[in-house]
């Protein structure tokens, strides 16, 4: 039985790539790539000659077959995507899952991945954060994502195509309360890099000034809601605690009530406690 590692490979700049990855991409018997003519120039650049094989959205399904067969002969195959860490808002996932349902060992060789590298430059928390990838090109599911994603407390990670960066930032200088910060970074490890911070409203406005600079990949991220936006935007997390703390509180000690709501909605401790002692006192007055 063969082995499939997953190898990340460089976002733009191609020194970016681990000495193991080179390595592995020579052993392999295969690759597996989302756009074969994109990694042939990584490839040449570092002398690799293993074949190329296709697995992109059309093919995903067949490719995995193909793939899955080689290995049971034997062969071991590297998977890669056209930048980055596989898997990643990229194909991938089936060939994966087929391997693991079939007992095929699978194994990362870890590397660049524009999500992260732009989170460890956005100045935002990084110790929570939600990556969303791409949302919805258009129309009511983009608004309702949109909608959906602005009100978690955590950091949000976007991907964006070029063509639609300045609709996305126009819809977020709407939705986001005026001083929440957000950060675009363009092109990273590229020549023409920029990290962009501010508001919405601030960065939509450096583009629209600048239309030049309105090219190649984004990678958008979003602070995280602060509470009080939370609870002014009538969350269902809220709603849901308006509708059962009094009633636990009729049943549970106070804290305790506060503790099971804590799970139950993620919000923070601290605001539901004040909510809590608040409601006590409204009904002992």
């Amino acid at each position: 039985m063969g082995q499939l590692w997953i190898v990340a490979t460089p976002v733009g700049n191609l020194g970016d790539i681990t000495y193991r990855a080179v390595e592995i991409l020579r052993q392999v018997q295969g690759i597996a790539a989302e756009d074969t003519r994109h990694s042939r120039v990584l490839l040449a650049h570092y002398g690799i000659e293993t074949p190329l094989f296709a697995v992109h959205a059309h093919n995903e399904q067949e490719a995995a077959l193909r793939v899955i067969g080689a290995l049971q002969a034997g062969e071991s195959w590297a998977l890669i995507s056209d930048a980055g860490t596989p898997l990643i808002s990229d194909p991938g996932a089936r060939l994966v899952r087929a391997c693991i349902e079939q007992g095929i060992t699978v194994t990362p060789i870890p590397g660049p991945c524009a999500a992260i590298a732009a989170l460890s430059v956005s100045g935002l928390c990084a110790e929570s954060f939600v990556f969303e990838g791409f949302l919805p090109a258009k129309g009511a599911m983009r608004r309702r994502a949109l909608e959906k994603v602005q009100k978690l407390p955590h950091t949000i990670i976007l991907y964006e195509s070029v063509h639609r960066i300045l609709d996305l930032l126009a819809q977020l200088a709407e939705l986001l309360t005026p001083s929440r910060q957000i950060v675009v970074a363009r092109e990273l490890t590229k020549r023409f890099e920029s990290v962009l911070r501010g508001t919405a409203v601030e960065v939509l406005a450096q583009y629209v000034a600048s239309p030049d600079t309105v090219r190649g990949e984004f990678v958008v991220l979003i602070e995280g809601a602060p509470e009080t936006a939370l609870l002014e935007g009538g969350s269902l997390e809220q709603a849901l605690v308006d509708k059962l703390l009094p009633e636990l509180l009729q049943h549970l000690p106070l804290k305790a009530a506060v503790s099971l709501l804590t799970k139950a909605t993620g919000l923070k401790k601290n605001s539901l406690y004040e909510q809590a002692v608040k409601l006590q006192q409204q009904v002992s007055a």
